[in-house]
């Protein structure tokens, strides 16, 4: 799986970088190579200068050392800048695809995945992901040269003393191969803990008045701290294997230097070899085991990195089932002008049936009301006309045409949309109601739907903040900015799920108002409750358990008697 990531990600997102990271591989290999030119020069700085007294040595020895560490500063400040501006770019340009990915899915996706567990796909897991490769190319640029140039020294000076120095390292590369499999599986538990506090969160600021009347702030901190004790144990898991690794190069190391110490000592002793030779060796060896700690960490790294890496691979491989059509038909409708019709619609949540057999007409230009009790699918056959989710059997048509065979941007243009919920993002109120759509109408609409009436209240007007969810507004402001909005979209199809029920008598009124404006001259569908509401409408369609079992006027209903009439004097008996 390891290749199969990475090629993915150099593909896809590194390899635009390649000019930049091949200088910036450049400028770590000479960091890397001065090490061993440090090493290097120590010998004739002991027995040149130190043992010998050779004056004349001083200066181009210390020229040499201060010219090393002068390149080394260079090159290092140079590798690191150019690869952390490549991680950003390729962290944003993962972010940025992900959530271009993310919208295609279908609802079902959001419905699967809590919000939480999206963002710590998008924001942690992309930077995760992409940073890694600065750690990566940093060992095989300025690490690897700088343990070749190493060696090299070493093994100038004496190939046996070499040998000894790095005999302990096969014996430990099980225990590095045991500890790269824990890391990896604690980063994953890790990441997954980190998306539920998310949630939690989320969750908890969403719901924070339910919180506060309810008085259980502090079951909410409990429950949140619980969530976090385990993202912390799963932490600690991770970081300790990764620490592991680099703990095992110093076990290496210590090993290593005490052979060396030991037969080295006695050599000199015997004067086989001079002190300078030992020095150079020693410091070569030394700075050997630094590279090799980093590389050490980046193999821990990228077992933490991998559970990123399937994570966001999981979510690129999710692909939509809801599509445009390969040759979409074409359909062009003026307000009021289309039938909307479901023929036979069955449908189901898993394994819950929500449609059975569901058909009706609602005929171009008029008003054709939805009513039943709650579960008897009323608001899934808005998202079955909308293609939010599509049917297991029959079909929803507009102006006699299948919805499934035209342009799912085609189809979702000929539809407006409120919601007994209005769904206002955190921006301005002139914002919410435009989006990207054009502002030639927006005075029109501001009057129309009754918009004007409250936004000499607000301090900014047109450029207030609306707040999270759109909770700096009123629910009957809320509503009004969502009729605004729908009445600038101007499509000829007009789809009303509970528009007022959240409302007080005099915000209803109104909406109400500012709904009829909307309305007037469209194909309409209304979801309602209360009756009262639709009693004008053209058509009352009566649904119960997926089912239609009624249609026709108020009148019609009402005289007939059956569920329609059970409901209203239910609603009016009072």
């Amino acid at each position: 799986m390891t290749g199969p990531l990475a090629g993915w990600l150099w593909r896809g997102y590194l390899r635009r970088h390649l000019g930049i990271i091949a200088v910036a591989v450049l400028l770590m290999a000479v960091e890397g190579g001065m090490l061993g030119l440090l090493s290097w020069i120590i010998k004739p700085m002991f027995d040149q200068v130190f043992v010998a007294g050779d004056r004349g040595a001083v200066v181009w020895v210390g020229a040499a050392v201060f010219g090393i560490f002068l390149a080394r500063a260079i090159a290092g400040f140079g590798q690191r800048v150019l690869m952390m501006g490549v991680g950003q770019r390729v962290s944003a340009a993962l972010q940025a695809d992900m959530l271009r990915h993310m919208l295609r899915l279908d609802s079902a996706f959001f419905q699967d995945n809590s919000p939480g567990t999206l963002i710590e796909r998008v924001r942690g897991d992309s930077l995760a992901a992409s940073t890694i490769w600065a750690v990566v190319f940093s060992a095989l640029g300025r690490d690897a040269v700088a343990l070749l140039s190493l060696f090299a020294v070493a093994l100038s000076i004496d190939w046996l003393w070499t040998l000894i120095a790095v005999a302990a390292a096969p014996v430990l590369m099980l225990p590095m191969v045991a500890l790269q499999r824990w890391v990896r599986r604690s980063t994953r538990r890790a990441r997954e803990a980190a998306a539920g506090l998310s949630t939690r969160l989320d969750e908890t600021f969403h719901g924070i008045d339910t919180i506060k009347l309810n008085t259980i702030e502090t079951r909410e901190a409990e429950r949140y701290a619980d969530r976090l004790g385990g993202f912390v144990e799963a932490q600690v898991k991770s970081e300790a294997g990764q620490a592991g690794i680099p703990a095992i190069m110093d076990v290496v190391a210590g090993i290593g230097f005490f052979g060396v110490l030991t037969y080295g000592g006695l050599q000199i002793i015997d004067g086989a070899k001079t002190v300078g030779e030992f020095m150079s060796f020693f410091t070569a060896m030394a700075l050997v085991f630094e590279p090799l700690r980093r590389i050490g960490n980046v193999s821990g790294a990228w077992a933490a990195a991998l559970a990123s890496l399937e994570r966001l691979h999981a979510v690129f491989l999710e692909q939509p089932s809801i599509l445009s059509p390969s040759a979409p038909q074409t359909l062009r409708v003026a307000p009021g002008a289309a039938d909307v019709a479901l023929d036979g619609v069955e449908f189901a949540y898993g394994d819950q049936p929500v449609l059975r057999g569901a058909g009706f007409v609602a005929r171009a230009g008029q008003t054709t009301a939805l009513v039943g009790a709650s579960g008897a699918g009323k608001s899934t056959v808005f998202r079955i006309l909308t293609r939010l989710a599509d049917p297991a059997a029959g079909r929803a048509t507009v102006g006699g045409m299948d919805v499934a065979g035209l342009d799912l941007a085609d189809l979702r243009g000929l539809f407006s949309v409120v919601t007994q919920d209005a769904q206002l993002f955190d921006e301005t109120v002139r914002d919410n109601i435009v989006l990207d759509g054009d502002d030639a109408r927006l005075d029109e609409v501001l009057r129309a739907a009754h918009v004007c009436d409250f936004l000499p209240n607000l301090s900014g007007g047109l450029g207030s903040g609306a707040g999270p969810r759109g909770s700096a507004l009123s629910g009957g402001q809320r509503q009004r900015v969502a009729i605004a909005r729908a009445l600038l979209r101007d499509a000829p199809i007009l789809l009303l799920d509970e528009a007022t029920s959240a409302l007080d008598a005099k915000s209803e009124a109104v909406v109400q108002q500012a709904l009829e404006r909307l309305s007037a001259g469209r194909t309409t569908l209304v979801i309602a409750h209360r009756l009262a509401t639709i009693r004008a409408a053209d058509t009352i369609v009566v649904m119960d358990r997926g089912r239609v079992v009624d249609e026709g006027t108020h009148d019609e209903l009402i005289a007939r008697g059956g569920l329609y009439a059970d409901l209203y004097r239910l609603q009016f008996s009072g």
